[in-house]
């Protein structure tokens, strides 16, 4: 195929949701490692700080699938400008914030527009770059993303304890301005079947479903909310089948590569969450580096992981399955060569490879769902992708045993390789049964 320029307004497009990811994904990690920072400054509680990051994964993962469909309806590049200007707004508030709960409103806010700018933007490049080009570009904006996705713990921690940890905030205003001014000289697009307005049952009962699957991930022992998340998705499921313009056509489920491309990209997403969580751990307590040293050496990683974005982009369609498993295959066994490590010269080269491989899965989930449905419902399949990799993110620290580092026990990669191994296995296995030629999201 011919290399052809992109229109103007498909890179005005371009630059308004690559800025908007890398604001969605420096807010989702900058912050963690300066809670501490945070809860002295505001004199908050130890149970009540955590929430300054959890309001905001909740709020994000829960209403994507909503935000999607609203992008839909309404238009996409409404949404995407609406989901900035209002990310950049409660940016303000929470670098403004006087106190912890107010902060934590604020992040609440801030997520809501994190929703509306990841679907819609993913959906709006689906539409408005040429079909043979879309992948590529979109892999490109998720590269932008996952720079801040590694460093911005690093940067985070660095600018909080030498600024303010309100410096945090204060960065993304500027750049979630800069997008929406962006995005207002893309082209504008909805699905013309999109029917007349919001399925509110299937809205409501989706994004509660997703909000109690989250929390029970984040405590796995409390089983109250994976029954509220059972009970919220069979109403879920109800209500959609009784819509006649549902939230999510359930038909979306029936489609194999879309399916099988978004639960691989949860677990991906799950192992890059421990990866993140325990290298820089193990360059700290097992080989004795500081806090920013370790920070410097995880900068290999930290290119390998934002590289798969443009990597996945490249990745034909009908190869989406079989290049996820091995990509899966290849991650589970760098995470088990992490596991075993003993120097640095072991440990970094392994945990480049693990972040090279996640890398690509995490962004073939995105790139490769998108071409398996029809373009008019990309903002729906996004939306719905994006809530489950979000939603689910937080299974990755548990399956590192978090809860044995506050003891002095060290945390393992091996369930989070085993899990990526069991799914790449599943995938051949879908991929052995099922048809090669995707079926389309009708």
């Amino acid at each position: 195929m011919p290399h052809t320029r992109l229109a103007p307004q498909a890179r005005w497009a371009t630059a308004a949701v690559a800025t908007g990811a890398f604001c969605v994904q420096w807010d989702s990690f900058a912050l963690n490692p300066a809670l501490p920072v945070v809860r002295d400054a505001l004199h908050g509680s130890a149970t009540a700080t955590p929430w300054v990051v959890s309001g905001y994964l909740l709020a994000a993962g829960s209403l994507m699938p909503v935000a999607g469909r609203l992008g839909d309806l309404y238009g996409r590049r409404r949404m995407l400008i609406l989901g900035l200007s209002l990310f950049a707004v409660t940016s303000v508030l929470c670098a403004l914030a006087p106190s912890l709960p107010l902060l934590v409103a604020a992040r609440v806010g801030q997520g809501a527009g994190g929703a509306l700018i990841m679907p819609s933007g993913l959906a709006l490049l689906t539409n408005t770059c040429p079909p043979g080009r879309a992948r590529r570009v979109t892999g490109r904006a998720l590269g932008l993303a996952g720079l801040a996705t590694v460093c911005g713990p690093f940067l985070g921690c660095v600018l909080a304890r030498s600024v303010s940890w309100r410096a945090v905030f204060w960065l993304t205003v500027p750049l979630a301005l800069a997008a929406a001014l962006c995005a207002r000289r893309a082209a504008e697009s909805r699905a013309p079947d999109a029917g007349p307005s919001l399925d509110a049952a299937g809205a409501v009962t989706a994004t509660g479903a997703l909000a109690c699957l989250a929390r029970w991930l984040e405590d796995t022992a409390a089983w109250g909310w994976v029954v509220g998340a059972a009970l919220l998705g069979a109403l879920f499921v109800r209500a959609e089948r009784r819509s006649p313009a549902p939230l999510v056509d359930l038909a979306l489920f029936r489609n194999r590569p879309y399916v099988a491309l978004t639960v691989a990209g949860a677990v991906a997403n799950s192992a890059i969450v421990a990866l993140l969580y325990v290298i820089p751990l193990m360059l700290q307590r097992g080989q004795g580096w500081s806090g920013p040293a370790a920070g410097v050496a995880f900068l290999a990683p930290a290119a390998a992981l934002a590289a798969g974005g443009p990597t996945a982009g490249r990745v034909r369609p009908a190869a989406a399955v079989p290049v996820m498993a091995l990509c899966l295959a290849a991650g589970a066994a760098a995470l088990g060569a992490c596991e075993h490590a003993t120097d640095m010269s072991a440990l970094l080269p392994a945990s480049t490879g693990a972040a090279a491989a996640l890398g690509v899965a995490g962004g073939l989930a995105l790139t490769g769902t998108q071409a398996a449905v029809r373009r008019e419902r990309a903002g729906e399949a996004s939306g719905v992708t994006k809530a489950v990799m979000t939603a689910t993110a937080g299974a990755g620290l548990a399956l590192t045993g978090t809860a044995t580092t506050s003891t002095g026990g060290r945390p393992s990669l091996a369930l989070p390789a085993a899990a990526l191994l069991a799914t790449a296995a599943a995938l051949v296995l879908v991929r052995v049964r099922g048809r090669h030629r995707p079926a389309r999201h009708g």
